[in-house]
């Protein structure tokens, strides 16, 4: 069996090329020892184009939850053998959106609603796991899926907390009891929920930032005996494509670039980031550097300026919207604009009520 946690894409309309990757692999899937396949849509996904084709996947015994059905039961999947008999049940709890959730209430404050998210997740895993003690009686795996951020969760980089509010939307002990293992997205680093064994991020499977250049990717292969997890173990993917950071002043950097690109051949050309330490205006950065990597066999992705030296009253970090989340831009945005802080709150609510507003019409 093998579980999809979601963020299939990481856009919701990918293009025809991508769509094509994802089904020639799930169709190459058939020759393999892999019988039974578990796809969840995550918060990048599309659930209407996921959904689209399930009904004809699941010939392929390709199951596919791309949004939270009404009906909670079709959330629980049944996985048999070339005998009928059953050998695991799986609750494939996708994405949990606003309207699965039901937390929104006019005139609520901030702290309310994050209550609410918590509230509405539990419930949910709640309900699903009811689901799931119907077979207990079954000496056979019981899992469940997920794509959240849970508490102590560590990203490699900032990533978005999905719902609004804190980060803490479920603990390890809130998921229950029922399940021998919980399969969870959306974190990028493979990591243990709360030092759980069984409640795990497998991460992404190639770097999507190049703060996660140093992480391990890789799948999880779980064993089982019965319902009893015996080992987790973790199955490095190739690294196909490099991303290395290079960081120094312009000439360190330079001579770093030419010696990087003459390391050998690759299958794909490497993607760099490019930090310049100076305390110089270099009002030809980017152009400079990009004609210097032209015969270079590398593409330069990003580059940074980082300034050490500079009087204390200058020390301003400027922030980066790659590293700000949509209600921190809001916040920095009512704060330029002289918005007395009395009044950030109840800004916050009504951009908050919009942003919902705007999602449900986009999904609906």
């Amino acid at each position: 069996m093998l579980i999809i946690a979601g963020d299939v894409f990481d856009i919701g309309n990918p293009p025809n090329y991508a769509r094509q990757i994802y089904y020639r692999f799930l169709t190459k899937l058939r020759s393999t020892a892999c019988r039974h396949i578990i796809v969840i849509g995550g918060n990048h996904d599309s659930p209407a184009m996921l959904n689209a084709p399930a009904d004809l996947l699941k010939t392929l015994n390709v199951h596919v939850i791309g949004a939270a059905p009404e009906n909670i039961d079709e959330e629980i999947i049944v996985l048999r053998n070339a005998k009928e008999e059953i050998e695991a049940v799986v609750a494939a709890v996708p994405f949990l959106r606003d309207r699965d959730l039901h937390y929104s209430q006019a005139g609520e404050g901030g702290v309310d609603r994050v209550d609410r998210v918590k509230t509405g997740i539990c419930k949910h895993y709640h309900a699903v796991g009811a689901l799931v003690e119907a077979f207990a009686k079954f000496d056979i795996p019981k899992l469940a899926t997920g794509h959240l951020y849970a508490t102590g969760a560590q990203a490699s980089d900032k990533q978005d907390n999905i719902y609004i509010g804190d980060k803490e939307n479920i603990k390890a002990d809130q998921f229950p009891a029922i399940f021998d293992y919980v399969a969870l997205g959306h974190i990028h680093r493979s990591q243990k929920v709360g030092e759980a064994n069984h409640i795990r991020y497998c991460g992404s499977i190639i770097p999507l930032s190049f703060s996660e250049t140093k992480d391990e990717k890789g799948v999880l292969l779980l064993s089982f005996e019965g319902a009893s997890l015996k080992e987790v173990s973790n199955l490095k993917v190739p690294v196909f494509r490099r991303l290395k950071t290079i960081q120094g002043d312009i000439e360190e950097v330079k001579v770093k670039l030419r010696k990087f690109a003459e390391k050998g051949d690759r299958s794909l050309r490497p993607w760099v980031e490019v930090i310049v330490e100076t305390e110089e205006l270099l009002p030809r950065l980017d152009l400079d550097l990009q004609d210097f990597v032209a015969s270079l066999e590398l593409d330069l992705i990003k580059i940074r300026v980082k300034r050490k030296h500079q009087a204390l009253h200058q020390q301003v970090e400027e922030p980066d919207l790659e590293n700000l989340d949509v209600l921190e831009v809001f916040q920095k945005k009512c704060s330029s604009y002289g918005a007395a802080p009395e009044n950030i709150d109840e800004l916050e609510q009504v951009f908050l009520e919009l942003q919902d507003w705007m999602k449900n019409s986009y999904e609906n």
